[in-house]
């Protein structure tokens, strides 16, 4: 074998066995500060154009399309139920409860809510059902209206002593309406008949006919009802 050709061999195993450096398993090259800023910074621009598109169809579009629904469709609802007076004035909302001072008014059910009928602390007592306290504040509500009212205390039904667990609840049952009447008859002068055919118009019955029970709105029946004493001269 001449001298030449076992060089050419050695040579062809020094390639063999000698890989360049580039194609070694396992290595990455490390990339520049430039690289890794112009990286960061399309993330950020990213980031930034759905945060803005995001602010746009959730912060703006989506409110304004509710908003604008409502106002459509049922303004009424949209802007809380309100009620006004016999001035056109807003005297309340026909979802939110709240007091009536006087025997020529139809009561509420009590309230819990802070001082009560406060809409900014709307919740219940948290008695328990057999709280001495409770039970106690339950039997001085039934005799006051009972003697408010000239009737049995078993004749006080319990939505009339017992708070709603908001406090804030603007119905009461049609036995609650009825058993007042008398009282309010007599302080504006009207007849009994008079004041118990209007409890009976305000009575509105359970939910699409069958959630909840029978109930009675205290602010509309007392619209109702100072329309009537001033169509019949006492203006309450």
């Amino acid at each position: 074998m001449s001298a030449s050709t076992t060089a050419g061999r050695q040579s062809d195993l020094r390639a063999h066995s000698s890989p360049p450096a580039t194609g070694m398993p396992g290595v990455s090259p490390t990339p520049s500060g430039g690289a890794v800023a112009s990286i960061a910074g399309r993330q950020l621009l990213v980031a930034l154009r759905l945060l803005i598109a995001m602010t746009i169809i959730l912060g703006i579009l989506y409110p304004a399309a509710i908003l604008g629904f409502g106002q459509l469709v049922v303004p009424a609802a949209a802007n809380g139920s309100m009620l006004a007076g016999p001035d056109g004035q807003p005297v309340g909302s026909r979802l939110i409860g709240q007091e009536f001072a006087g025997d020529q008014w139809f009561a509420g059910r009590p309230s819990a809510a802070g001082d009560g009928y406060d809409s900014m602390s709307s919740g219940g007592s948290n008695l328990a059902a057999d709280s001495q306290e409770l039970t106690g504040l339950i039997d001085v509500r039934r005799s006051e209206i009972a003697a408010a009212n000239g009737v049995e205390a078993a004749a006080v039904p319990a939505d009339a002593v017992t708070a709603s667990a908001s406090g804030l609840d603007p119905d009461i049952s049609p036995q609650y309406a009825l058993l007042q009447v008398d009282r309010i008859a007599g302080a504006r002068g009207l007849s009994a008949d008079e004041v118990n055919d209007l409890v009976q118009a305000h009575i509105q019955g359970p939910a699409l006919g069958f959630i909840g029970q029978e109930r009675v709105n205290v602010l509309e029946l007392n619209l109702a009802l100072q329309q009537l004493a001033d169509a019949t001269g006492d203006g309450g």
